[in-house]
């Protein structure tokens, strides 16, 4: 993907202030495991099964739980970002933020036409830990997700080689993919549509499920929208679409949990198979479209 490097206020960058503060390291919740090889790698797939790309709903846990009494995880509130020439992830974090602002112009291109507001979403950049201004703390083993109390894209750059050795999904338009599919999040968030699916799933718990994959399908139909207008820029490689696609299929469900050494159960499924998700975003795409994206009135997912 061609991009260039772009500045914006809507990035915060609160790498810096982890460095020294313990937010490296940090131990994780029960149940969880760090990155690594053998049994560490199951765990670590069951854990992308449960959090990637799925950060629509704003989850999170008391980041009081993995740091020691009264620890403070860095959040946006004191953003340290790391001087440029001491940064080795210099050129994701650049990239990452073209990427961001390409999107965030997108719809707001989008809302415009249809005589709409759109209310700008912000990217937090963090490392190991983060507090929210919403959605409690979290550790980098949830990868990257949105908040909607607070409007932000969470990520931690670390996960994009997450990505590669454990999903087998490389290539910086992959990474794109993961970014575009949170910004959808943000667009369902100014829609109402995720409070819509909040209700419903409170009100019909049996359903919650399969609200999810089609809220988690609408997102990825989104990231499909955006990669249009790419395209249409002239702005996409050989090799970019392809990119994308395996990311997208790596992160279904029935693919997860089958790589994490279980059974592969249809009723537990949160985020889409790998078929369903490739073919979301490819309509997303193929029709340059938004409107072509109603997960929620399709009979055949």
């Amino acid at each position: 993907m061609r991009w260039r490097r772009v500045r914006s206020r809507g990035v915060i960058d609160v790498r810096g202030a982890s460095r020294g503060g313990g937010a490296r390291g940090l131990p994780l919740p029960s149940g969880m495991a760090g990155i690594g090889g053998g049994a560490g790698v199951i765990v670590v797939l069951v854990v992308l099964a449960l959090q990637v790309l799925g950060g629509g709903g704003g989850g999170g846990f008391d980041i009081g739980q993995v740091l020691a009494p009264g620890a403070q995880a860095p959040g946006a509130g004191n953003p340290q970002p790391i001087p440029p020439s001491e940064d080795p992830q210099r050129d994701l974090k650049d990239f990452s933020t073209y990427v961001f602002v390409d999107a965030q112009r997108t719809w707001e291109g989008t809302f415009a036409s249809a005589a709409d507001r759109y209310e700008k979403a912000q990217l937090v950049l963090y490392s190991g830990a983060v507090s929210t201004g919403g959605c409690g703390g979290a550790t980098s083993a949830v990868g990257p997700f949105y908040c909607p109390a607070d409007r932000r894209v969470y990520l931690d750059l670390t996960f994009y080689g997450d990505m590669e050795r454990q999903l087998g999904a490389s290539g910086d338009f992959a990474w794109a993919y993961v970014i575009a599919h949170e910004m959808g999040h943000h667009v369902q968030n100014q829609l109402g549509t995720s409070d819509e699916v909040r209700r419903l799933s409170a009100e019909s718990p049996e359903d919650a499920n399969e609200l999810s994959v089609r809220l988690e399908l609408q997102a990825d139909c989104y990231a499909g929208v955006w990669a249009s207008t790419v395209f249409a820029e002239g702005d996409l490689e050989r090799g970019d679409l392809g990119e994308a696609f395996t990311a997208s299929e790596a992160v279904g469900d029935d693919r997860l949990q089958s790589r994490a050494g279980g059974g592969v159960d249809p009723d537990s499924f949160t985020h889409g198979t790998s078929e369903q998700r490739r073919r979301w975003f490819t309509r997303g795409y193929k029709s340059a479209d938004a409107g072509a994206c109603d997960t929620f009135s399709a009979e055949q997912l």
